[in-house]
């Protein structure tokens, strides 16, 4: 993949013109005339893009992009990741702003930046990454499957938003210690489809510790998934 991510050209593109000219926007950050983009280009690009030297399975930050200690030490179940941003200033606003402000118009932008990346290895499905049905019902939606449809639209891939679910409600991962979130995580995970020999993309928002990541790669991988990567839109790095 690459994380060379910039909005998308063509009938897209057109269109976003088009409406631009007749319902003119603001940048979402700054509030700049930004010509019917989500973002004005200076805000665009001063968004804090991931540097390519990263662990292709886990995406922290490596010299060369060689595979990191840990990850040689205890390989996830995933195979590889990629993420677009830090999980920093404003790059966090944009997520928050998707997840507890509810502005789908974020996800889109997102969705669209991540269609500009590209897969080790042709995906057969996107797969969001299921909220629990409490997490769903307080919230009203999926942000990962709301980042995923743009993705999906434009990759013209199949994706799954039902047979894969999160059917044990646990503690929000955010509000755990790093140590505790893969205990926490543990068998969180249901899978009612036949994965044999699919290669899986993961979509999810912010990747932090992987564990939310490892447990449903374990779980895809049980019921036959050959290949799981994980796209996202920004990593926390260790401080």
């Amino acid at each position: 993949m690459s994380n060379s991510a910039r909005p998308i050209g063509g009938s897209a593109g057109r269109a976003a013109r088009l409406l631009a000219a007749v319902l003119p926007r603001q940048c979402f950050l700054c509030a700049a005339p930004a010509a019917g983009e989500f973002l004005c280009p200076d805000c665009l690009d001063s968004l804090p893009r991931l540097t390519t030297d990263c662990c292709p399975v886990c995406a922290l930050p490596t010299p060369a992009a060689m595979v990191c200690g840990a990850c040689l030490k205890k390989p996830p179940q995933f195979d590889a990741t990629q993420a677009v941003f830090r999980y920093e200033f404003p790059v966090d606003r944009l997520v928050q702003s998707l997840k507890y402000a509810h502005r789908i118009a974020s996800a889109d932008f997102l969705g669209r930046i991540l269609a500009q990346c590209r897969s080790q290895q042709a995906p057969d499905l996107i797969l969001p990454v299921p909220l629990a049905p409490q997490r769903l019902a307080e919230r009203g939606f999926n942000q990962a499957l709301e980042i995923a449809r743009p993705l999906a639209r434009q990759l013209s891939l199949p994706l799954e938003t039902h047979l894969v679910q999160r059917h044990i409600d646990t503690t929000p991962q955010a509000a755990l210690p790093w140590k505790e979130r893969a205990k926490n995580i543990r068998h969180a995970f249901a899978c009612g489809i036949d994965l044999s020999g699919k290669a899986v993309l993961v979509i999810d928002d912010v990747m932090t510790t992987g564990a939310t990541l490892n447990e449903l790669a374990g779980t895809l991988k049980a019921c036959g998934a050959a290949r799981i990567e994980n796209l996202v839109v920004a990593r926390t790095l260790k401080a």
